[in-house]
């Protein structure tokens, strides 16, 4: 329990400044480069994420699953073999890909609703070759529970992103070249956090060792994940390209649809993953946590890093969602200056939710080698996304996105969870945790809304929103902890034996 505590406090801890900075960054860039550009890039981008699915998302998962196996067997020969025919097979895959896409350039350009998109693309290509370095050295870091190493060197990619944008991009500027220095500045950042991600693996003592026939296992147990992944990744380009079409035969032009997309997709949703930087830690130290508690047989561990888990997430998104529902109008005009966005959060954010609990049982099901299995689910759900995208742009415009969003997640989620109960044969038991916690709700959302509409007329908005924030969340984790829906005490228990620890100790110290 201290270990995956201190895991998960590390990650955390360097996640919120890594999205901190990321959240500032882009508030920069929706002012700095506007919707259009914005929604160009988005664009791009999302097909360009399908590119990396292909190149980072099975490899690095199976790698680290695959290290915390040997480290169970204590296998560092295995190791080092490992990483270094990841990386070949790594760098096979992502030069190949940039062969496909410079090849058929004028292919994909068609494919776009604005042509442009492809020159954006290109600027990105050179960043699939450096994640390919990089993920193989992440998963055998984060196999090996080297976390502090791994968030280091995230931050230090958000923070190069940030300074190179700042420095390419100028006054006078069309959409096209802002959306073109946005992208440069990705590639550079992956090119130094691959480079520094790889200099921290050998200072942690990392080996790279004669390839052998891993290189096998390594495509045989990634290549369903990666074409699961892949697959459920068309799900982001798809959109970009449906949705925008679908607005225009709703009666808007080539610009009005890209500027609603940007504003929903670049300064709306992200809010919506703000419970992730918390929920995200959780997951990211699970995967090792229950792997090596799996191939333990120790069932018993697994069961109660399950249930408190969903329980965590749970508790997470609905500290956060009740805020942006009460006042995410005020987060919209305040941070963007786009009174549509805090319209859009506000509507939104009750998905939160479903996507908070969706993250943390992905892992779970991850974890537990059933990512084929879960995949069902969130095509299950994506049915019900791309006919909501297809028919409800004509009726709420964009409002659709927030419906296909929605329905999606809730079903993936459910799906989910009833798959982790069903091979783990517990019950999770979270109905009433969620009811209770959906009522809670009610009363911070009226308490946060009104504070912040008596606020509104003699404070300055940010001190408004910061001090209505705290009020909110405070009502909201006293009431959870009146209703008895999380125990606070484990927790003041856990900090006190620390304390008292590091007193009888110091006073051992001052007598000798």
């Amino acid at each position: 329990m201290k270990s995956i505590f201190k895991s998960v406090a590390i990650i955390t801890v360097f996640t919120l400044l890594t999205r901190m900075l990321g959240f500032f960054f882009r508030v920069f860039l929706s002012r700095a480069i506007g919707a259009e550009a914005l929604g160009m890039y988005q664009v791009a981008l999302s097909v360009f994420m399908v590119l990396l699915t292909i190149v980072s998302s099975g490899f690095t998962l199976i790698i680290s699953r695959m290290t915390a196996n040997y480290r169970v067997k204590s296998d560092k020969k295995a190791m080092g073999s490992l990483v270094t025919s990841g990386m070949f097979v790594g760098l096979a895959v992502s030069i190949v890909l940039c062969l496909v896409i410079l090849l058929f350039r004028n292919l994909f350009k068609n494919l776009f609703t604005d042509a442009n998109c492809i020159y954006i693309l290109i600027i990105l290509l050179p960043s699939l070759i450096f994640s390919a370095i990089y993920c193989v050295f992440r998963g055998a870091m984060w196999g090996n529970d080297n976390y502090f190493g791994l968030c280091v060197s995230e931050l230090l990619e958000q923070v190069v992103k940030i300074v190179v944008c700042v420095l390419l991009l100028a006054s006078g500027m069309s959409a096209l070249q802002s959306a073109m220095s946005v992208a440069w500045s990705f590639t550079l950042s992956c090119l130094v956090s691959a480079f520094f991600v790889m200099l921290l693996y050998f200072l942690y003592g990392g080996k790279m060792n004669k390839p052998t026939k891993i290189y096998k296992n390594i495509i045989s147990q990634s290549a369903p994940i990666t074409g699961v992944r892949v697959v459920g990744s068309f799900a982001a380009p798809l959109i970009a390209l449906i949705l925008p079409a679908r607005l225009m035969a709703s009666g808007y032009t080539s610009t009005q649809a890209m500027s609603l997309y940007g504003v929903a997709v670049g300064m709306a949703f992200p809010f919506l993953y703000v419970a992730t930087s918390l929920i995200g830690s959780l997951s990211t130290a699970l995967v090792p946590d229950i792997s090596m508690a799996l191939v333990q047989n120790d069932h018993k561990h697994v069961e109660n890093r399950v249930k408190s888990s969903i329980l965590f997430a749970l508790f997470i998104s609905f500290l956060i969602a009740p805020i942006f529902i009460a006042i995410g109008d005020k987060f919209g005009t305040f941070i963007y200056g786009e009174p549509l966005s805090g319209t859009l959060l506000q509507y939104s954010a009750w998905i939160m939710v479903p996507i908070g609990v969706t993250n943390i049982t992905s892992a779970i099901l991850n974890s537990m080698g059933l990512e084929v299995k879960s995949f069902i689910n969130y095509l299950i759900g994506g049915v019900f996304m791309f006919l909501s995208i297809l028919i409800l742009p004509q009726f709420i415009g964009i409002n659709a996105l927030i419906v296909a969003m929605g329905l999606s997640t809730v079903i993936s989620s459910i799906l989910n969870i009833r798959m982790i109960e069903k091979k783990l044969k517990i019950k999770v038991h979270n109905k009433k945790n969620l009811l209770i916690l959906t009522l809670l709700s009610i009363p911070t959302i009226a308490i946060t809304s009104f504070v912040s509409s008596l606020l509104g007329h003699f404070l300055p908005t940010i001190f408004d929103l910061t001090i209505s924030t705290l009020i909110g969340m405070s009502i909201f984790v006293v009431l959870c902890v009146v209703f008895d829906v999380v125990n606070v005490s484990v927790y003041f228990t856990s900090f006190k034996e620390k304390f008292e620890k590091k007193k009888n100790k110091a006073k051992k110290l001052a007598k000798s």
